[in-house]
């Protein structure tokens, strides 16, 4: 397969050879109040650079006024079909709600703003000619829906940045075969050295898909061949546990082992074959050997010990919004956040698109991914929040570089915790279905305070005196202490008793901090203010120092990695400029090995000693 194809495609765990991205110039049309519904009625007057928000500068558009629908039309000429071809249309993200028609006929309806669809358009394909027509429903003032940071008044106020409306990630054209691989799922199982796939057979012929299908799958590391296994297909799907050989010596287990300094990925060629053999389906994908646990109070990647070195990352650019102004942006977020000596980012507010996932794979940079939240609590913002995040689960639950889930923050959406049975109802109920969905990775039920049902504490504290974070920190020994007196940001850390609360057996950490504001322009803000790049200098590596030195925290998210509109807390300008020199930077966020990053590390090696000296069963 070229390289240059694949390295590009808006779904990089999910290729095929043929795709076609139909981002660019289209017509446009905003309909402040909903007035027009269907696509006769609309009269275009402009037009629009997709996938950018009509919000945005680089859309061409720049109206970041209050509008509840806008409407895109693209015509273009499909690629030819062969016999039993189909073509589907592919919508990375579109806010909130949308209604596709092709050639007149209404193909499909999405709702989520946050992930992606698709609709099946080969009977207006076969006419030779494609009129597309989207309208997108996102009514601006509406805080029942995830939304995220963006802002319901006119003007981005505090912490909340412009809207996004309507299209906002990449839009592609696919030929797909009537029968062909449909869902694909990587999970990755490191004490047994093997990786789970689960695939789903789909066949648009009505019916289930034929009994004689066989599914083969080859799994590579370079010139390597890990596996080369057929299956057959039954009932639709393939699942098996594809066992890899044990190296066995710890030198080169670590070679096949997915990890920040090390990101090696496990290439992946799925092939659909007839009873006679012939290829029906042709996917690529990748996957990854990793575990993430965690022990007592600790992280534990491959085994490992792991302390957390996060910086929180919103995603946002200033001329384009949401969405990146091209891939070799997200690649240069990724590359520079690792540069700035983090191992990690805490992705706020925001589901990001698969590209940069895909970015953080290859390079090694761990995510924890959070949900973007409504802000009110009512029956309709729990079905959509809880559907939405069942869709971000299933779209993100094989990169390897996801770490952690996140479904709620600092109470967004569920604002009388403390006092709802109902709402600490829904905060487990979320907490438990998505371990449910992937029982491998942690979940943080509520990042910030107010912890309901977690796996990790996270605490958020905008402290900017040294010496009170150092004394709410420093004591090793008295974690109900910390759980119990200390309020920082005025909130309880914890809620409530029983078997979801045993919170002095898991790790916590830092997961917001900082928010030092560095900037030469007026009406920027920040959590503290710092006179002069050499003051923020100073003042970030000596926070740092301070935070790395507390034994109870098992890592830290430092707020933030770039200026956010408004918002001048960032390591980096908006234009990912660094506001003093990455070297600095990097040596203040790792600092010198603690003793107690020393002390894990020998625990860790003592028990591989004496695991390697015990025999295996059947050993000589």
């Amino acid at each position: 397969m070229p390289e240059g194809t694949w390295q590009n495609h808006p779904r990089p765990q999910h290729r095929r050879r043929r795709w076609t991205s139909l981002d660019g110039e289209w017509d446009f049309a905003i309909d402040p109040t909903s007035r027009w519904t269907a696509p006769g009625e609309v009269k275009w007057d402009r037009r629009i650079r997709v996938p950018f928000a009509p919000e945005t500068a680089a859309s061409g558009i720049g109206d970041s006024g209050f509008y509840e629908r806008c409407w895109y039309r693209l015509r273009f000429r499909p690629p030819a079909l062969a016999d039993g071809e189909h073509l589907h249309i592919h919508f990375g993200a579109v806010d909130y709600e949308a209604l596709v028609w092709a050639n007149g006929t209404p193909v499909a309806t999405h709702r989520g703003g946050y992930t992606p669809f698709r609709a099946d358009i080969t009977a207006a394909a076969r006419t030779g000619e494609v009129e597309i027509v989207v309208r997108a429903d996102d009514d601006p003032h509406d805080l029942a829906k995830p939304r995220g940071k963006q802002d319901w008044q006119l003007r981005p106020h505090s912490i909340w940045y412009p809207r996004t409306t309507g299209i906002w990630q990449s839009v592609w054209i696919e030929p797909v075969p009537a029968t062909r691989v449909g869902k694909l799922r990587w999970t990755p199982t490191l004490d047994r050295w093997e990786i789970a796939l689960d695939t789903y057979i789909v066949s648009d012929a009505g019916g289930p898909p034929p009994d004689d299908l066989r599914l083969r799958v080859v799994l590579s590391v370079g010139a390597a061949v890990l596996a080369d296994d057929t299956y057959r297909v039954i009932a639709g799907e393939v699942q098996r546990r594809i066992a890899l050989s044990d190296p066995g010596i710890d030198d080169y287990r670590n070679e096949l082992l997915w990890s920040p300094e090390r990101p090696t990925l496990i290439q992946a060629h799925l092939q659909l074959l007839s009873a006679a053999g012939h290829t029906l389906d042709e996917v690529w994908s990748y996957t990854a050997l990793r575990s993430i646990a965690m022990q007592g109070d600790r992280f534990v990647l491959n085994g490992r010990p792991l302390t957390l070195r996060l910086v929180l990352d919103q995603g946002y650019w200033a001329e384009t919004g949401q969405t990146p102004p091209d891939d070799a942006a997200l690649r240069r977020d990724v590359e520079v956040t690792k540069a700035m000596g983090f191992n990690g980012v805490r992705k706020h507010q925001k589901i990001e698109a698969p590209r940069y996932l895909y970015w953080a794979d290859a390079l090694g940079l761990l995510v924890w991914e959070e949900m973007p939240s409504a802000y009110r609590f009512t029956p309709q913002s729990v079905e959509r929040l809880a559907a939405e995040w069942l869709a971000v689960i299933e779209r993100d639950r094989s990169h390897p570089c996801v770490i952690a889930w996140v479904p709620f923050n600092e109470s967004w959406g569920v604002p009388d915790l403390p006092d709802s049975p109902a709402q600490r109802h829904y905060v487990r109920a979320l907490y438990h279905l998505t371990k449910t969905l992937d029982p491998t990775r942690p979940v943080v039920g509520n990042d910030g305070w107010e912890s309901v049902a977690t796996d990790v504490i996270g605490i958020h504290d905008y402290d900017d005196q040294l010496a009170r974070i150092a004394a709410r920190y420093g004591a090793t020994d008295d974690l109900a202490r910390l759980f119990r007196r200390e309020r920082p940001g005025g909130r309880m850390l914890v809620l409530g008793e029983g078997p979801d609360q045993r919170h002095p057996d898991h790790p916590v950490v830092l997961t917001e901090f900082g928010g030092i504001a560095f900037s030469p322009d007026a009406g920027t803000w920040g959590y503290s203010q710092a006179s002069s790049a050499a003051v923020f200098a100073e003042r970030y590596a000596r926070l740092l120092a301070v935070v790395r030195s507390m034994p109870v925290l098992a890592g830290f998210c430092y707020t933030q990695f770039a200026d956010t509109y408004q918002e001048a807390n960032g390591l980096l300008y908006a234009d990912r400029t660094p506001k003093f020199p990455l070297e600095e930077i990097a040596r203040a966020t790792r600092g010198p090995t603690t003793v107690q990053e020393f002390e894990q590390e020998q625990i860790w090696r003592d028990d591989l000693m004496r695991r390697q000296q015990t025999p295996r069963p059947g050993a000589p």
